[in-house]
């Protein structure tokens, strides 16, 4: 166990950056203020290579940070076009959070229930089934529960998965590339047989039976005892707080006391 103090969020920082290790030149998006810190903390360290944003249209020479901040330093136009023609020769990593995710990695941000009659309508597809085929994906979903994790199938496929039945030809999209998956409980990847969804390593505290409960259809997991997820080190921790200088991350989880490895319900 680490001696340094560090929140949940910080640790889940830690494990998003670990997604873009070795990525090399490609555009990489983390969508919502964990992922993106933890693309910048990627950049900074161990995969300088990447290219991060401002989230409208320049690519930056240094991370920009969360919240108020100096004027961002370009390093080159980014255009709408730019991104699109990016993310379509496969040369993006994105780090999505999806409403819904089942055993193939379908995710669903579109709605909660039939479609017809939905009880709940969020944003709809959007580039979802565009960006599922067409470069890398990986994931965080702040709250890992049944109704996240779901039993069968999303109950609206926005993104493709690895699941036989919905092939065509028989077989997966050629671009279909999905990395981790990283929740308030454990770091996943898509490792198992057949692509099934893997325990990788356990935050601080948790069981790979307590991951299952929380889970609605079968994990599996890595041979012999499942790691703890690497605590940040002091350097990482000063690196987030450069990041995010406005404390974001600490609204993610409201306000679980540093070392807590649970979001709140």
């Amino acid at each position: 166990m680490s001696d340094i103090n560090y929140s949940l969020a910080e640790l889940v920082i830690v494990a998003c950056a670990e997604a873009f290790r070795d990525d090399g030149e490609v555009m990489v998006t983390g969508i919502g203020p964990l992922p993106r810190v933890g693309a910048g903390l990627a950049k900074l360290t161990f995969s300088p290579a990447i290219q991060t944003t401002d989230g409208e249209c320049w690519y930056t020479s240094d991370p920009v940070s969360l919240g108020k901040r100096p004027e961002p330093e370009a390093e080159g136009l980014c255009t709408y076009d730019r991104v699109f023609y990016t993310l379509w020769s496969g040369k993006r990593h994105a780090m999505v959070t999806p409403v819904q995710i089942d055993r193939f990695g379908q995710a669903n941000i579109s709605v909660i229930g039939d479609h017809k009659k939905p009880k709940a309508a969020m944003l709809g597809a959007r580039g979802f089934p565009g960006n599922s085929v067409s470069h890398r994906n990986s994931f965080f979903i702040p709250n890992h529960n049944t109704r996240a994790f779901v039993s069968g199938e999303v109950d609206f496929v926005c993104m493709a998965g690895y699941n036989p039945e919905r092939y065509l030809n028989g077989r997966p999209p050629l671009g279909l590339d999905y990395r981790i998956i990283v929740t308030n409980l454990c770091v996943m990847d898509f490792g198992g047989p057949d692509h099934q969804i893997r325990v990788v390593s356990l935050h601080p505290g948790v069981t790979f039976e307590e991951v299952q409960e929380n889970t609605g259809f079968p994990l599996a997991r890595v041979e012999g005892e499942i790691p703890t997820t690497p605590a940040p080190t002091a350097e990482q921790l000063e690196l987030i707080e450069r990041l995010d200088p406005h404390g974001v991350r600490k609204t993610v989880f409201k306000d679980n006391p540093p070392g807590d490895r649970r979001a709140a319900a």
